[in-house]
């Protein structure tokens, strides 16, 4: 009789207390509510994760031919300069060279440097004539020399009529068109020049760009333009 009188208190405390405590709310709001409280206390909870390992990171040493200019574009005007038969300093626009004409534009990396002087610029010289069978007005090079150097390499060279040389002293257009070639880490001090190309152009668009990687001579030669026009 003792023990049933006893149990039957207990169980009224144990209902006296579940009926005056206020039911809690769920104690984290930002969790989903489609996971389930208890889980936050799951011993998975404080499982370590393991480390997200690096990866590492690769770059390509190959090197890209690229510039700003292309072949279907518009060329960038910029002011050139040179001196004429008589000695006196002239400039040229871009546009003014190229406006309504066809027009070949070499670059070099430097005058007087041997690639140039023996072989890029001589070509053009000699095939001048088979470029104006071809329809071509001008025939220009541009190096970013200043144009007392342009003039000196002309005599050095006695280049004539065949070929206009112009100095981008400043390297304006060079740097226009996305050509810029850095060597200033080289012991001669070259500086920031011109990367070599062969480039068409008809009333101010580019048709053909041969590009050369730095200062190489691979596809940039007259034989090579004159193969592709």
């Amino acid at each position: 009789m003792a023990a049933a009188t006893a149990t039957t208190a207990t169980f009224a405390v144990t209902r006296l207390v579940a009926s005056s405590t206020p039911k809690l709310k769920q104690p984290f709001s930002l969790l989903s509510p489609y996971k389930k409280p208890s889980s936050l206390f799951s011993s998975s909870s404080f499982a370590p994760r393991p480390l997200r390992r690096h990866q590492t990171l690769r770059f390509s040493t190959v090197p890209k031919i690229s510039a700003i200019i292309s072949v279907g574009d518009k060329l960038p005007d910029a002011t050139l300069s040179y001196f004429d038969s008589s000695d006196e300093l002239q400039t040229v626009s871009v546009s003014d060279l190229t406006s309504n004409k066809k027009t070949i534009l070499i670059a070099v990396p430097g005058a007087f440097t041997p690639t140039c002087s023996q072989k890029h610029l001589p070509g053009f010289v000699e095939k001048a004539a088979e470029f104006k069978a071809k329809g071509i007005d001008t025939i220009a090079c541009i190096s970013a020399n200043d144009a007392f150097v342009m003039k000196a390499w002309k005599q050095d060279l006695k280049v004539g009529d065949e070929v206009l040389l112009l100095s981008d002293g400043n390297g304006d257009f060079t740097k226009a068109i996305g050509c810029e070639l850095d060597l200033s880490d080289k012991p001669i001090g070259l500086g920031v020049r011109s990367r070599r190309y062969a480039m068409y152009v008809e009333d101010g668009v580019v048709k053909i760009l041969n590009l050369e990687e730095g200062g190489a001579f691979n596809v940039s030669s007259a034989e090579d333009l004159l193969k592709a026009i």
